[in-house]
């Protein structure tokens, strides 16, 4: 477990990447950014868990955070209610017999100049 006093302080989430790896880059209205930093604000305690817990699994800190913000957004985005199309039926019978594509065009046309 990470010591209360090591958990304070400035965290470096956008570490240079080693150079056989790849940063993630995003593509934006005004051009490429790449690793972004940023400051977050966390409890102690939470932070001395996901640290130990990220160190326990052998990834980064910053690997940690990015998985957690993408969990909690997919999840938000799941949890949206599905669409259903409501059901527009009206009174009636339905069809009332079987017509050829030439009877019905016949009928919706009936009387418009035909």
């Amino acid at each position: 477990m990470v010591a209360p006093e090591r958990c304070r302080g400035t965290l470096d989430f956008g570490a240079t990447p080693k150079p056989s790896v790849t940063p993630y880059t995003h593509t934006a209205k005004y051009g490429s950014m790449g690793i972004l930093k940023t400051t977050v604000e966390i409890s102690d305690s939470l932070f001395a868990e996901a640290k130990a817990f990220a160190e326990s699994r052998g990834v980064p800190f910053r690997q940690m955070v990015e998985e957690g913000l993408r969990a909690a957004i997919q999840q938000q985005r799941g949890a949206r209610k599905k669409f259903r199309l409501r059901d527009g039926s009206v009174g009636g019978k339905g069809l009332q017999r079987d017509l050829s594509w030439p009877e019905i065009r016949r009928k919706i046309y009936e009387g418009r100049g035909e």
